[in-house]
């Protein structure tokens, strides 16, 4: 049985088992060229011995690559901890996925709230609010009957809420708002920053705002706060909950914070309805310098941590991992260890409000109970 949340706001390429779980260190295994140059010089049975040998070598490094990471990240974190951006989804399906694309080798695989669990489980990490990434209908409630079947880890939460995706302006959206937003779990919706812009000076995108608004629902922005949109929405939606995630889609490079990014943080932030997401910090310093995988220190970022935490304060930030995308650039114990040690210095309150409190004002999550 599923507890309604109370709303309000608050006062003030690689296929199924390759390293996404402990990308960290996973080149350290041996080669596949390696093993297959070696064996065409070995008897048959010693080549078969040392193929066993040498894979199960291998998995147990991609097994083991985070572990020291994940102890040093999962001492004394709060009890609860909520990753409020995560995806799950099956391509398998017989009517397949509309993303991830089947070119990925990466991202094309089946992937469940079971499998994120046990990565998360060592890491302290309790919870998770699912993002939907599919621009169809149907997915919403995909997700929604995914969670009712999903039984969370003792001592987990599981999945607290979704944020959907739906179809703002286009006739009957008003109607499928009305539906999700009767389910519990269901938190919100995501638009992108761009088409937001444009809905602004459309009638049937501000009264679709209007109703949503009127569910208390949560609206998330994806594409970042430069172009204006989210600083307009803000003022003409004063009681509309409203997160920026990923960071404010801000490149992040050896040149530091740019001054757009740094000017709209500052902007939004004004709004007390607006929360920030602390996420994808690893993927874009990957992909800003080039390479397969980001940095995981955490001074290197801090001058875009410190800008958010100047302009948003302790009770409007909180972690998002962005898995299994994040997977590309780290592993989940690095997108976790980036961040934990700067919040930490923030003392325990500051902590508590980044990996709990904090998204349960800005999404009314509530714990599920029988």
């Amino acid at each position: 049985m599923l507890r309604r949340r109370s709303r309000g706001l608050p006062a003030p390429g690689r296929g199924v088992g390759w390293p996404l779980v402990g990308m960290a260190g996973a080149g350290d295994g041996p080669r596949v060229a390696d093993v297959t140059e070696r064996s065409r010089i070995m008897p048959d049975l010693r080549r078969r011995e040392f193929l066993a040998g040498s894979l199960a070598a291998g998995a147990a490094a991609l097994a083991r690559a985070d572990e020291p990471r994940a102890g040093t990240v999962a001492s004394a974190m709060p009890r609860v901890v909520i990753d409020t951006h995560t995806h799950f989804y099956d391509p398998h399906r017989p009517e397949g996925v509309p993303w991830p694309g089947k070119g990925d080798p990466v991202l094309y695989r089946t992937v469940l709230p079971a499998e994120w669990e046990e990565l998360v489980a060592p890491l302290g990490v309790t919870g998770t609010i699912i993002v939907e990434a599919s621009a169809w209908v149907d997915d919403n409630q995909w997700l929604l009957d995914l969670a009712a079947k999903h039984t969370p880890r003792p001592g987990m939460q599981g999945i607290v809420g979704i944020i959907g995706n739906l179809p703002l302006g286009d006739e009957g959206c008003g109607a499928l708002i009305d539906r999700f937003a009767r389910h519990p779990l269901y938190q919100g919706v995501r638009v992108n920053a761009g088409r937001l812009l444009e809905g602004l000076d459309d009638k049937a995108y501000l009264a679709d705002l209007e109703r949503f608004a009127g569910h208390d629902l949560t609206l998330d922005v994806n594409g970042g706060p430069v172009n204006g949109a989210i600083d307009r929405l803000a003022t003409r939606f004063p009681a509309l909950r409203i997160v920026v995630e990923h960071m404010g889609s801000t490149r992040i490079s050896d040149a530091g914070p740019e001054a757009p990014w740094r000017d709209a943080i500052a902007t939004v932030a004004r709004h007390p309805n607006v929360f920030l997401k602390v996420s994808a910090l690893v993927e874009s310093q990957a992909h800003a310098a080039g390479t397969p995988k980001g940095r995981a220190d955490t001074a290197y970022y801090e001058p875009w941590l410190d800008c958010v935490w100047n302009a948003f304060g302790t009770k409007r930030l909180f972690f998002g991992s962005n898995w299994p995308v994040s997977a590309r650039s780290g592993g989940y114990a690095d997108v976790l260890g980036v961040v934990t040690p700067y919040v930490r210095r923030q003392g325990p309150d500051a902590e508590r409000w980044f990996f709990a409190d904090a998204s349960r004002a800005a999404y009314r999550w509530d714990q599920r109970t029988k």
